[in-house]
């Protein structure tokens, strides 16, 4: 059985060092806006040690109420933060193709799909 721990914060941290399928970008994104974690830490409400935990890949789980705070602090999307590299970059969802990011970022509005509207 692994060893877990959790904090109140939103951030379930797991003490086993094996990598999960998702990336956070939590240090690009922090260097694009030239915030720091404490500066982040103090936005959000989250201990420094559990952004950390997050920044440095160890968490298991995110409060989506957390990742919200995150994304409002940092001007970003949930995607922006989180990737999952197993599926390559042209993947398309059931639901169709996949959205611009570009579009997303400069307009704050995903690209319009092929056939809609």
């Amino acid at each position: 059985m692994k060893a877990r721990s959790r904090s109140d914060e939103g951030v379930a941290a797991d003490t086993r060092d094996d990598a999960s399928g998702i990336q956070v970008r939590l240090d690009a994104l922090l260097s694009e806006q030239g915030m720091t974690l404490t500066e982040l830490s103090d936005r959000v409400g989250v201990t420094v040690v559990n952004l950390s935990i997050l920044k440095n890949g160890h968490a298991r789980a995110i409060r989506f109420s957390t990742l919200a705070r995150i994304c409002q602090a940092l001007g970003c999307q949930p995607g922006d933060l989180l990737r999952y590299p197993g599926q390559p970059e042209n993947h398309k969802s059931a639901g169709g193709s996949r959205l611009s990011d570009s579009a997303t970022k400069r307009t704050g509005h995903p690209a319009p799909q092929a056939g809609s509207g």
